[in-house]
C-alpha cells in the first residue's frame, strides 16, 4: 500500500493488520465461510479492546421473526431514559460481528451520550437479502414499542452502520418510510457504506487492490448477499437506486482510498437534490474500515467526536 495520499497512521496500522493476518492461514472468499469467519473474527477481536467503560454493557435478546436475536446494549454512565443508536456492524452481509464492533458501539455511547444497541443479524451466504434487513428492523420496531423497559426514550432513534451495515441501516431507512406504521428517526448514521450494486465507478477502477477492500471482495460479497442478480438492483439492497425523498437527517463519512468512495459522493449528491439534510465529511488518506483503528489512527478517533456531536444535536 504506497499511495502518496495514504495517511502515515493509516499505513503503520495497515502494516501491523498485515503482520497479524501472516500469522493465520489466509482467509479465502470460498465456501463453506465457518472458517474463513473464525479467522476474521480473531484477526479483528483485539481491535475491539479497550475505549471508554460503560455503566451497563451486556447481552439481551429480542424475539424477531421465529427467532431471538442477540443484541449488544452500552448504557454510558447517565440518569433517565437516554436516546438511542440502533447501529448494524459492517463485514460485507458475510462476517464481522457485535463483537469485532464492541468498542466502537462503546465510543459512540460515550461520545453522544446515548445508548447503543447492535443487532448480531444473520450472516450471508447462509441467510441472503433481506433477511438481514428484516431483522434489523424487527428489532427496531421493538425498540421503538418496548425499549422504555430498556431506559430508552423512544421518542429519540437514531439509526447507524459502516459499509454494509450503512447499507443496511439506509435500507431499513427506506423500508420504515414507505411502511404504513413508519419509526421515526431522528437521524442516519453512514459510515463509508455500501450504496449501489455496480461495480465500475472511479473508485472501483482506483483502489480495486492493494488498499484492503478490493474489487473481488465486493464481488463475492454482492454474490453472497444477493445472488439473485434481480436483487442487486432493488432499491433496498442498493439505495442509491431508491427514490430518497423524506429521510432523516444524515451524517456521511467518506474514506478516500476506498473502493466505495465514489459511490459515498454520489449518495451524498442524491440525497441533497432529494432535499435531506445531509452532511458529509472526507477522511483524507484513510481506506475502508479505518474505525477499526480507533487505537491507532487519529482521523478515527477525529470521526467518532463528529459523529458523537452530530448525534448529540439530533437526538437532543
Amino acid at each position: 500500500m504506497a499511495h502518496p495520499r495514504l495517511d502515515p497512521e493509516m499505513a503503520a496500522f495497515n502494516a501491523m493488520m498485515e503482520a497479524r493476518a501472516a500469522t493465520l492461514p489466509p482467509i479465502r472468499l470460498a465456501l463453506p465461510f465457518d472458517g474463513p469467519r473464525a479467522l476474521t473474527e480473531a484477526l479483528n477481536l483485539p481491535l475491539a479492546e479497550g475505549g471508554p467503560v460503560m455503566a451497563e454493557s451486556g447481552d439481551r435478546w429480542v424475539a424477531v421473526r421465529g427467532r431471538r436475536i442477540q443484541c449488544r446494549y452500552h448504557r454510558p454512565d447517565l440518569s433517565g431514559p437516554l436516546p438511542v443508536l440502533l447501529y448494524l456492524h459492517g463485514g460485507g452481509w458475510v462476517w464481522n460481528s457485535i463483537d469485532t464492533h464492541d468498542r466502537l458501539m462503546r465510543e459512540y455511547a460515550a461520545a453522544a451520550g446515548c445508548i447503543v444497541v447492535g443487532p448480531d443479524y444473520a450472516l450471508s451466504p447462509e441467510a441472503v437479502f433481506p433477511q438481514a434487513l428484516e431483522e434489523s428492523a424487527g428489532v427496531l420496531r421493538w425498540l421503538a414499542e418496548h425499549g422504555a423497559a430498556w431506559g430508552i426514550d423512544t421518542a429519540r432513534i437514531a439509526l447507524g452502520g459502516d459499509s454494509a451495515g450503512a447499507n443496511l441501516a439506509t435500507g431499513l431507512a427506506l423500508w420504515l418510510r414507505d411502511d404504513g406504521a413508519p419509526v421515526p428517526l431522528r437521524g442516519l448514521l453512514l459510515n463509508y457504506g455500501v450504496f449501489d450494486s455496480r461495480l465500475d465507478t472511479p473508485s472501483y477502477r482506483e483502489f480495486a487492490e492493494g488498499y484492503g477492500l478490493t474489487l473481488e471482495r465486493m464481488r463475492f460479497y454482492w454474490s453472497a448477499y444477493a445472488p439473485r442478480e434481480a436483487d442487486r438492483l432493488n432499491p433496498l439492497a442498493a439505495p442509491l437506486r431508491a427514490e430518497l425523498t423524506n429521510l432523516p437527517p444524515c451524517l456521511l463519512h467518506i474514506a478516500e482510498l476506498d473502493v466505495l468512495a465514489s459511490e459515498n459522493h454520489a449518495m451524498a449528491a442524491r440525497l441533497r437534490a432529494a432535499g435531506v439534510a445531509v452532511e458529509t465529511r472526507l477522511f483524507p488518506g484513510t481506506v475502508h474500515g479505518f474505525l477499526r483503528a480507533l487505537g491507532h489512527v487519529g482521523q478515527a478517533r477525529d470521526a467518532v467526536a463528529a459523529a458523537g456531536t452530530w448525534l448529540r444535536r439530533r437526538l437532543g
